[in-house]
C-alpha cells in the first residue's frame, strides 16, 4: 500500500459511482491480500482505512457476500473467507487455458488503435508498482487485462475470467514492493502491448505464460506449488 493509503480505482470507459469505486478498492484489497482470510473487519474500521463514510462500505461488502468473497459476522463485521491453495492452482490453470491463447491470437485481430490506447493502463500498472499501491495496482491490472480480451470479441468469456481474478488472491505482493521486485512484473504488461503491436504472436505467449505463472510463482502464498490435476 502507498504511504498515502489505499487508492480508490477509477473503472474504465465511465465515472463510476462512489459505492461502485468502494466495492472495486474492497475487492482488490482482498486480492492483494491486504485483508487477510479469517480475519473480521468492521465497515467503521474499513471506512476509516479508506477515507470514506461507513455507510459505502457496509453497502459494498453486502455485495461482496453476495460474491461469497466475506461473510457476515453478526454485530461485529466481515470475515474475509480464506481460498485454498488448491483452488487458486485451479484459478489459475483455467486462467491460463484462456488469457494465453486469446491474447496471444490477438497478435492478428486486434485493432492498432484499440492495443495503443491500453497504453496508459499498463502505464497506471508500471506507476502503482513503483508507489507501493496494490489496490491500484490489481485495480489496473485487472482493467489491462479484461479490457484486452474484450477485443476478442466474446462477452462471456471476459465475465469468466472476471469472476477467476476476483476468486483469486495474490499473498506476496506485498513481499515483493518490499523487495523492489514488483516493477518487473509490472513492466511485463508494456512488453505484451509491444508484443501485441509488433503482431508477433510467439511473442505475446511467451510473455503472457511467463506473466501468468508469477501468479502462482512469485505472487503466491508462501509453501510449495502443485500442478493442478
Amino acid at each position: 500500500m502507498s504511504a498515502t493509503g489505499p487508492t480508490l480505482p477509477v473503472l474504465g470507459g465511465r465515472r463510476p459511482s462512489h459505492r461502485e469505486r468502494v466495492v472495486e478498492a474492497l475487492r482488490a484489497a482482498l486480492i492483494a491480500g491486504e485483508l487477510r482470510p479469517g480475519e473480521v473487519y468492521s465497515a467503521p474500521g474499513l471506512a476509516a482505512r479508506f477515507g470514506v463514510s461507513a455507510t459505502p462500505v457496509r453497502e459494498a461488502m453486502l455485495d461482496l457476500v453476495r460474491e461469497g468473497l466475506v461473510d457476515t459476522v453478526p454485530n461485529k463485521g466481515f470475515r474475509v473467507t480464506a481460498v485454498s491453495e488448491r483452488q487458486l492452482d485451479e484459478y489459475t490453470h483455467v486462467r491460463s487455458l484462456i488469457e494465453i491463447p486469446t491474447t496471444a491470437q490477438l497478435a492478428a485481430t486486434a485493432d492498432t488503435d484499440a492495443l495503443r490506447a491500453l497504453r496508459p493502463v499498463a502505464e497506471e500498472i508500471v506507476a502503482s508498482a513503483l508507489a507501493g499501491d496494490l489496490i491500484a495496482y490489481v485495480d489496473a491490472d485487472l482493467r489491462f487485462h479484461l479490457g484486452l480480451l474484450e477485443l476478442a470479441g466474446n462477452a462471456h468469456l471476459v465475465e469468466v475470467v472476471r469472476d477467476l481474478r476476483r476468486r483469486s488472491r495474490l499473498y506476496g505482493l506485498t513481499a515483493l514492493v518490499e523487495q523492489g521486485r514488483l516493477q518487473a512484473s509490472a513492466e511485463e504488461h508494456l512488453e505484451i502491448l509491444d508484443a501485441l503491436l509488433a503482431r508477433d504472436e510467439r511473442a505475446v505467449r511467451a510473455v503472457m505464460t511467463r506473466h501468468l505463472g508469477h501468479v502462482r510463482g512469485l505472487w503466491a502464498a508462501p509453501g510449495p506449488v502443485k500442478p493442478p490435476r
